[in-house]
């Protein structure tokens, strides 16, 4: 390891046991890097924030050998199911949409692009399996321990710390902080890391409670509903968010409130009342777990590093829950950073591969913000269809309007149909969850490729490719003893991987004759990675004795699609691939020309 002459309490460490933070001590410990996890709180979430759990982000917990683990806590995909609109829950309703991949028409995209199903698993159960598997794989977890602050130089970082239990003061020499530590983070704050946007602009009250719903929804599953009432009807969305927490005894409503006039309403006269409204039945049982008030942020950092300090999840990225990209992409942002400082703490990558973790993951912050907001604001075509004139009745007026045989009613029914349609952005938007393209110093483009073109919508569809900067396409493989694996199961854990064919023997050798524990070689069509579907075949893009060289984190870092035969060649390609991925080697005219790979970094990435 780098800087053995001087004495480190831990590698890393990681202030805030959210889905970022737990995620990055995770896999550190999984990679066998010394990490110690803070927390100035006593235990884990609290309330259920974060809940669905995209397919990329179920992938990373399948690589960290937790998918089944999760799976087993979560409610399944096909309970997802139809997101309803209604005048009440028992009320009547007035459209579905299938979401989350679930309908006939998205099915398929879902299944063939990746092989982890989505989830959803709230935040106090997703945080205890991340915490627990991390502790039990050497990571340090303190509670009750606030973070005062630190001091970087050269060599690394002294931590202040406070033990909340015993009121001492104490100090850690560590060689690099994370700081996960929420949307209100001290550390982004003393980084001064530039932010875009806004912070509060608009508020939502919560109300968790626990009630035996099953007769009313069991036979329609889903975890979400939407609310049209005129009890909560205040607001860009318009309408009550009615959410599953444990089907079907424990819920969340919520509905938005006005900002400009201080405090919400939260006696418990009103919040009663509100649940009774929007359930629709003024008899139903129920007791309030917790309320909560939280508000709309739309802020996302163009930097999230300096130094030797990292920030990560809710501390860069700020936005409402519109979308389900919150918890997915901390967990993202927690998987592509601790690969690198893994690799540079063991001394296999020179400190600059640090320094593609913000040009990687600023763009990503800055589009699922923009997404979030944008989902919010995007159910103002169904209530524009549903807009009435004053009534003393607005709900009757509501649906006589939806339901009516005249033109007017033919205009309303045409444009909540096309304010449904645009919800798929929101709820079936694979591409937004699966089609990010890196672009840094750590990804070595492929100009022969020219520029990528998308086929279909990048927003709502899935395009799986070998190119440089995206993630490596999942196929299905038959194992040594007749199992299905994925690619992404023989790839990532923790190493990089060469991936070729049974004519790319010049690879194999080439990368046995590397001094590279950290390499393993997949050559598809050998006995354990039989392409008998012929799924990889249809999508690797590159000729069967080309390359390509694949990330721990499953991204793709260079690949060369042509044929090469000779061993010397490909081991200089591949040795100078490693060098420049993991900035051991500057990037030089020379180095360019002298590889058949043309190993250029990427600079202009896209981003779904």
């Amino acid at each position: 390891m780098s800087n053995t002459r001087e004495h480190f309490d831990t590698d890393v460490l990681v202030v805030g046991s959210g889905p970022a933070g737990a995620t990055t001590a995770l896999a550190l410990a999984t990679y066998g890097v010394r990490v110690h996890m803070v927390s100035k709180w006593n235990w884990l979430a609290n309330s259920p924030r974060a809940h669905i759990t995209n397919q990329r982000a179920v992938e990373v917990l399948r690589d960290l050998g937790l998918e089944d683990e999760a799976r087993a806590a979560a409610t399944p995909w096909e309970w997802m199911g139809d997101t309803m609109f209604t005048t009440s829950l028992v009320g009547e309703e007035i459209a579905r949409l299938r979401t989350w991949g679930t309908g006939p028409a998205r099915q398929t995209d879902y299944l063939t692009g990746s092989p982890s199903p989505m989830l959803d698993i709230p935040q106090p159960v997703m945080e205890p399996i991340l915490v627990k598997n991390a502790a039990a794989r050497g990571a340090d977890v303190s509670f009750n321990t606030e973070y005062l602050g630190h001091e970087q130089d050269e060599h690394g970082v002294t931590v202040r710390l406070l033990n909340k239990i015993s009121g001492q003061e104490y100090t850690q020499r560590v060689r690099y902080l994370v700081g996960a530590d929420g949307a209100k983070s001290q550390i982004a704050e003393e980084l001064a890391l530039p932010f875009q946007g806004e912070m509060a602009r608009a508020g939502t009250v919560y109300v968790l409670f626990n009630a035996d719903l099953s007769r009313h929804v069991a036979h329609r599953p889903s975890i979400l509903h939407w609310i049209m009432n005129p009890a909560a009807s205040f607001g860009e969305i318009g309408m009550a968010t009615f959410r599953a927490i444990r089907p079907w005894d424990q819920w969340i409503m919520g509905w938005g409130f006005d900002i400009a006039k201080g405090d919400p309403d939260l006696s418990d006269e009103h919040l009663r009342n509100q649940v009774r409204t929007l359930i629709g039945d003024p008899d139903v049982e129920f007791d309030i777990e917790r309320t909560m008030v939280w508000y709309v942020n739309q802020q996302h950092a163009e930097l999230y590093h300096r130094g030797r300090v990292f920030c990560e999840g809710d501390a860069v990225h700020r936005h409402p829950p519109s979308s389900g990209l919150g918890s997915n992409t901390c967990i993202q942002d927690a998987f592509n950073l601790a690969w690198k400082l893994a690799f540079v703490i063991k001394g296999h990558a020179e400190p600059r591969l640090l320094d593609s973790y913000s040009e990687e993951r600023v763009p990503v912050g800055r589009q699922i913000v923009a997404r979030a907001n944008q989902s919010r604001k995007d159910y103002a075509g169904m209530r524009a269809a549903l807009a009435i004139d004053e009534s003393d009745d607005p709900l009757a007026a509501m649906l006589a309007k939806i339901s009516s045989p005249t033109e007017d009613g033919v205009a309303a029914r045409e444009a909540l149909y096309a304010g449904l349609e645009l919800k798929n952005t929101e709820f079936n938007a694979q591409g937004v969850e699966l089609n990010q393209r890196y672009s840094s110093t750590a990804v070595m483009s492929d100009p022969a490729a020219g520029d990528e073109h998308w086929h279909r919508d990048r927003e709502l569809y899935l395009q799986a490719t070998t190119r440089p900067g995206a993630k490596i396409p999942h196929a299905w493989l038959v194992n040594e003893h007749g199992r299905r694996v994925s690619t992404l199961d023989v790839i990532g854990h923790g190493q990089f991987s060469l991936v070729t064919g049974l004519a790319g023997t010049a690879w194999s050798d080439a990368a046995a004759t590397l001094d590279a524990d950290y390499l393993r070689t997949v050559v598809i069509g050998r006995p354990g990675y039989a392409d008998a579907y012929g799924e990889w075949h249809a999508q690797r893009e590159i000729h069967e004795a080309g390359a390509l060289l694949v990330r721990p984190d499953g991204y793709i870092a260079w690949r060369q699609s042509e044929a090469v035969r000779d061993v010397d060649e490909a081991r200089q390609q591949l040795a100078a691939a490693l060098d420049a991925v993991l900035g051991r080697t500057a990037i030089t005219p020379e180095l360019d020309g002298a590889l058949t790979g043309d190993l250029t970094p990427t600079h202009e990435g896209e981003l779904s």
